[in-house]
């Protein structure tokens, strides 16, 4: 079948109460396995840098909705997605295909757990992410607030091909032309590794953490509960893992209803 025939450009079923209809804007594949994209904003919609959303598309009389995080920060008049391709996911496998003009339905509250009211105060922010699941973190490094409530952020992404890196590498490339960010992009480094492809920094993060090996890259201490703090965002193995890794540092889990010292996500995209 035409890739075309799957895009829908206006829905072909009513729209529920509690779902915005969004106009796809850009969209933008950076690997066979990667894509971003970006929608109109309701005017009344509403969210926390950090949060997901649930989304899907018009093309069933019940739509499959998956949770996205957004990518965007809280102050964009538009709101971007950073997604992985299944080739057989029951919404991936058409959403890879879409294309400005096409429509895409959005759930009306946002939710999630990594947000800077979910942590305690601290001097040291740590972002650590696989694959896609730096797309709260892409929300989070484009936020003013973040930068006023530490010092020092540090962005860490691990993906098996230098490609894939390709997203996060340019967004924080031009924060330092950010009207909003500017200058205080100087507190964010971006620390990424590969784990196929050779690159010049490879392995896990949980290995580099537990070896010493991402502390001495950046030319800091261990993480300590008294100044540091973290956020997990990959997949279920990298979060149970890394989890692993912070508490073994002594940092606690934390929630919005109970700041701590670190945060994990469990939504999933399929």
């Amino acid at each position: 079948m035409d890739a075309a025939a799957t895009h829908v450009a206006r829905p072909a079923y009513p729209i529920p109460e509690n779902v915005f209809a969004e106009t796809v804007v850009s969209v933008r594949h950076y690997t066979e396995r990667l894509f971003a994209f970006r929608i109109t904003r309701p005017a009344s919609f509403r969210f926390r840098s950090g949060e997901f959303v649930m989304i899907g598309l018009p093309n069933a009389e019940k739509p499959v909705f998956r949770a996205y995080s957004i990518a965007s920060p809280a102050w964009d008049e538009e709101i971007e997605f950073f997604s992985i391709k299944v080739e057989n996911g029951p919404l991936t496998e058409h959403l890879q295909k879409i294309v400005p003009g096409d429509t895409v339905l959005m759930r009306r509250k946002p939710t999630g757990t990594l947000v800077l009211d979910a942590l305690m105060p601290g001097r040291r922010l740590y972002l650590l992410s696989t694959g896609t699941g730096v797309a709260p973190f892409a929300s989070l490094v484009r936020d003013p607030e973040t930068y006023e409530k530490f010092e020092e952020v540090i962005l860490v992404q691990t993906c098996r091909e230098v490609a894939e890196l390709t997203y996060i590498t340019e967004l924080v490339a031009g924060l330092k032309d950010d009207p909003l960010v500017g200058d205080a992009a100087g507190k964010l480094r971006l620390y990424t590794t590969t784990t196929r492809e050779t690159s010049p920094r490879m392995g896990r993060i949980t290995h580099l953490m537990r070896s010493g090996q991402l502390f001495a890259d950046l030319g800091l201490p261990p993480i300590a509960p008294e100044t540091d703090r973290a956020m997990i965002c990959g997949s279920m193995a990298m979060l149970n893992e890394t989890k692993s890794v912070l508490e073994s540092f002594g940092l606690v889990e934390g929630a919005n209803n109970a700041p701590a010292t670190f945060v994990v996500e469990r939504a999933f995209v399929g």
